[in-house]
């Protein structure tokens, strides 16, 4: 269904006006669709791009640095998330020997297998997207890259 009529809105103000809100609109739509497949695993989105993150550390540690650089959402508390994750024991949170003030974050083997349950996510997000061929995902991909090399706002 188009922008406007899932909105019911009729006029934007121009081109970019329509692209950032129908941005904004897309992105609440896929948080939708995925938020069946976290609650059920009583996990989080952001808790499940730290699983994931370190999944692909593994079996090596992780800083909270690292975490944050490499989050999705650049807003989210690595920090608490990896707590909430720890009292789950999805993930250990360890001081690092060499330097007190660094801590390392590992995926447990119960995180791992969190992911690999949850891995029907991945299917389910494909199946959403293949209103798209993989010529228009390729295209749609180059052009988000492209939006998003104008990073700062001009004032």
């Amino acid at each position: 269904m188009r922008l406007e009529e899932e909105i019911q809105q009729k006029k934007f103000r121009n081109e970019y006006h329509k692209l950032a809100v129908n941005l904004l609109y897309t992105h609440g739509w896929l948080l939708n669709q995925q938020a069946t497949f976290f609650k059920k695993n009583k996990i989080t989105p952001a808790q499940f791009n730290i699983l994931r993150i370190l999944r692909g550390q593994y079996p090596e540690a992780a800083s909270i640095n690292l975490l944050k650089e490499r989050m999705l959402d650049k807003m989210s508390d690595a920090s608490r998330l990896v707590d909430r994750l720890k009292i789950k024991k999805l993930v250990k949170r360890e001081v690092c020997p060499d330097d007190r003030r660094k801590v390392e974050v590992v995926i447990t083997k119960s995180g791992l297998q969190l992911l690999e349950k949850m891995s029907e996510l991945e299917e389910h997000f494909d199946f959403m997207l293949k209103n798209l061929n993989l010529n228009e995902a390729k295209l749609l991909n180059d052009l988000l890259d492209k939006m998003r090399a104008q990073r700062e706002i001009k004032k």
